[in-house]
């Protein structure tokens, strides 16, 4: 039953790709169709870390993964670098997991 699934799941990647790439370059040309090709990735990402940082298992929680996600928005919209970003994000969930 297990290779059922995975030989079903390859089999529909391959199609789902086989379908990208027939498509028609006038249609892959159009300024909506490319604007919603560059946002498909943040909102992948964006989905990731709303999981990552949200959940237990099955349940919410709001911990200091959270406390870490809101410094690094405020470090963000202050311009401050990705490195810096990542330091002041490490840096704040650990001081909530020590208090």
């Amino acid at each position: 039953m297990i290779w059922t699934a995975v030989l079903v799941s390859a089999l529909g990647c391959y199609l789902l790709k086989l379908a990208g790439l027939s498509v028609p370059q006038r249609v892959l040309d159009r300024p909506y169709v490319r604007r919603v090709a560059d946002l498909i990735p943040v909102t992948l990402l964006a989905a990731l870390v709303a999981v990552q940082i949200v959940s237990d298992g099955s349940r919410l929680v709001f911990d200091a993964r959270a406390v870490g996600l809101a410094a690094a928005v405020v470090a963000l919209l202050l311009r401050a670098p990705f490195l810096a970003v990542v330091a002041v994000a490490a840096l704040a969930a650990a001081l909530a997991r020590l208090v």
